[in-house]
């Protein structure tokens, strides 16, 4: 038999957008951005220029996030997932339209790092009884202490 040379590792290309986390891609077909007038700070310029910057992201889209990450994302998101299945994060804290894109991205970066971190799992644990004899021990001197502050049945102030 002959053999067969050595066949190259086969690897995915790396999937198209922007890398929001490690790992995370964000394909631009999954971003909406969209922008208007802002309540926040800027004086009159508030009333002439849209500086509010809204960004939906659909949820589905996401690339190389964790089906586990995927729904304490949604659990985490609340009231900021539409019925569409996309996060709506809204920012008026800047003045200036870039900086308020900004914020929004830096929110659901936040949003999205919160959601990949795995969580410790809880190990139940049982007082050992030394500490639990400890704890005994010093209710019943406490209770000793009010006991003894008591006055007799017949004194009354």
């Amino acid at each position: 038999m002959s053999e067969l040379p050595p066949q190259p590792a086969i690897t995915s290309p790396p999937p198209q957008g922007e890398e929001i986390l490690p790992g995370v891609y964000l394909p631009p077909s999954a971003v909406r951005f969209q922008f208007a007038r802002s309540s926040g700070p800027g004086g009159q310029n508030v009333n002439k220029v849209n500086t509010k910057a809204e960004i939906w992201v659909r949820l589905s889209s996401l690339c190389g996030l964790r089906p586990e990450a995927r729904e304490r994302l949604r659990k985490i998101a609340g009231k900021r997932l539409t019925t569409a299945g996309e996060i709506h994060i809204a920012s008026d804290t800047e003045r200036t339209q870039d900086g308020n894109r900004l914020a929004v991205l830096a929110r659901f970066r936040a949003l999205l790092a919160t959601a990949v971190h795995e969580p410790k799992r809880r190990r139940k644990t049982k007082p050992t009884k030394a500490s639990r004899r400890r704890r005994l021990e010093s209710k019943r001197r406490r209770s000793q202490v009010k006991t003894g502050r008591r006055g007799g049945a017949g004194s009354q102030d």
